[in-house]
């Protein structure tokens, strides 16, 4: 199976995703929902959330991995990879750096997320290996979060708060735009609405997407993984009504989840 994890439920768009490369697979998803965001946490707690999280998806048969938290990609990817070296560890953001860097035209490249992924500076530095001539514009929009779990897509206020974080960005002219963050896509349309420049749309890149495409490569050079069939299982640290409100607005859908204690697995 391949196990996905994220601080809350919008990793369930990074989900979404891989079910879509690959229907033929079983996924295995848990959303901290308890412990969310990670973004303001320290490192050292969001690794230790990791390893347990990840040592819950290996108890529930995952021998896959997918980090689609942001956070957790850019402060304890490389923890878990080391921790678990016979496990095929995936995170967010290189696939979606990579893809970032192919579509730019005039190489300026924005990266948005949440305050602990944009002080990591892990896409600057992922970024400048690949070209030196790269440009990187960051901007941290926390609150971008809360909106998208409201479901306050195209409100008068959702589109004054994307304005007040990606002026900057606008104005640097970035024709690329990662969005380094699993609840963005919510609020793509709007985003992209701001971010488009006198009829030229900005080229907005879904990590989640671009990861979920990775992944199905791995599977296909490498059957022996993630082979179990199984059916789909949703787990979170802490249910409430609003984790079947996002869930449904993410797949259009209702989802069914299970309440999982981490210490009890």
């Amino acid at each position: 199976m391949v196990g996905i994890f994220d601080s809350g439920v919008g990793g369930l768009t990074v989900a979404k995703a891989v079910l879509g490369e690959l229907p033929s697979h079983a996924v295995v998803y848990f959303g901290d929902t308890a412990r969310v965001p990670y973004g303001s946490k320290s490192k050292e707690l969001v690794v230790q959330y990791s390893k347990e999280i990840t040592e819950f998806l290996l108890s529930k048969k995952a021998d896959v991995i997918v980090v689609g938290c942001h956070t957790a990609s850019a402060l304890a990817s490389d923890e878990l990879k080391r921790a678990y070296p016979k496990i095929p560890i995936f995170d967010v953001i290189k696939p979606g750096l990579v893809a970032a860097y192919k579509a730019t035209k005039n190489k300026k490249i924005g990266i948005i997320g949440t305050e602990g992924t944009i002080a990591a500076e892990v896409h600057e530095k992922m970024l400048k290996q690949m070209d030196p001539s790269v440009k990187v514009f960051t901007a941290a929009c926390p609150l971008l979060v809360s909106l998208a779990e409201e479901g306050w897509v195209s409100k008068p206020e959702t589109k004054r708060i994307i304005k007040f974080y990606l002026r900057k960005l606008k104005a640097a002219q970035v024709d690329t735009l990662v969005l380094a963050c699993t609840h963005y896509p919510i609020l793509l349309k709007d985003i992209e609405s701001f971010m488009s420049r006198r009829g030229k749309k900005i080229t907005t890149i879904d990590p989640g997407v671009e990861t979920a495409k990775e992944l199905k490569l791995f599977l296909e050079k490498n059957p022996e993984y993630a082979k179990e069939k199984a059916e789909n299982v949703f787990y979170v640290s802490d249910y409430t009504p609003r984790v079947d409100r996002i869930a449904k607005m993410i797949f259009k859908k209702p989802i069914s989840f299970k309440k999982a204690d981490l210490k009890t697995k």
